[in-house]
């Protein structure tokens, strides 16, 4: 029986993905920051650990209580919206500590096991803000796209081990938490520049009139389809908003 750890299982896309993968047979260790069994069924095949990557001693707790896993699914990371001019370093830093550097750490320390074995997959969860032009999220697409290059160099590395490694980008989902856990923990408006104000109105408002938008059952399918695939692909946009970005592209 196959096992993956998928990392930020508390809520949002990390948990419908754990969900996803237990429905279908799979043994999941689903790791969170703060450990909350309550927002997973209880199972003798899903084991709720704590994790939080931007830790090294949490990282190797995390795995070593894990024991062999068959895929990692790197979901974990931290938001950051506003005009650049607006965002402080210290944001910055806290956003690619977590969204990239945790992202490779992670990595690094199962990379080991997969070599070894000869077999084993890479999922780093990105976002649809990689294949078009959004502002407003000028930090969080940084460190989304040093993901995206960090995977398409590991995915040549790895394959002469029968290793892989993919991204999935998912689309905007009104129905997560994404907003709350903004680093600056303040609402975007109160944090724009005034020269700024009417710019970021009018973007937040054709952003909120979209017509399509990502559900949570989207990113874990497309997870799903992303730790089974065999043909080399290296990119899966999630959900129809993200498709239809990556199709204009």
């Amino acid at each position: 029986m196959n096992t993956v750890l998928i990392t930020g299982t508390s809520s949002g896309y990390g948990r419908e993905t754990a969900l996803h993968f237990h429905a279908r047979g799979w043994n999941v260790i689903a790791t969170m920051r703060t450990p909350r069994p309550d927002v997973l069924p209880e199972s003798d095949r899903l084991r709720v650990l704590e994790l939080d990557v931007t830790r090294p001693e949490s990282i190797t707790a995390a795995f070593e209580a894990a024991g062999p896993i068959d895929a990692l699914v790197n979901n974990a990371g931290v938001p950051s919206m506003g005009v650049f001019e607006g965002i402080s370093m210290a944001e910055v830093r806290e956003v690619f500590t977590t969204n990239t550097f945790g992202v490779m750490a992670t990595t690094q320390a199962v990379l080991p096991q997969f070599r070894e074995r000869g077999s084993g997959v890479v999922v780093n969860v990105t976002s649809s803000v990689v294949l078009g032009h959004m502002p407003l999220t000028s930090v969080y697409k940084a460190s989304k796209m040093a993901v995206e290059g960090f995977t398409s160099s590991l995915a040549l590395e790895l394959a002469p081990f029968g290793v892989r490694a993919k991204t999935v980008e998912p689309g905007a989902c009104l129905t997560t938490n994404f907003g709350s856990k903004l680093p600056h923990g303040a609402p975007l408006e109160e944090l724009v520049p005034e020269p700024y104000a009417a710019f970021v109105k009018k973007t937040m408002a054709e952003f909120m009139g979209q017509d399509v938008f990502t559900k949570e059952s989207d990113v874990a399918e497309t997870v799903w389809r992303a730790v089974h695939d065999t043909t080399g692909q290296l990119r899966f946009p999630a959900g129809p908003d993200a498709v239809r970005l990556d199709q204009a592209k």
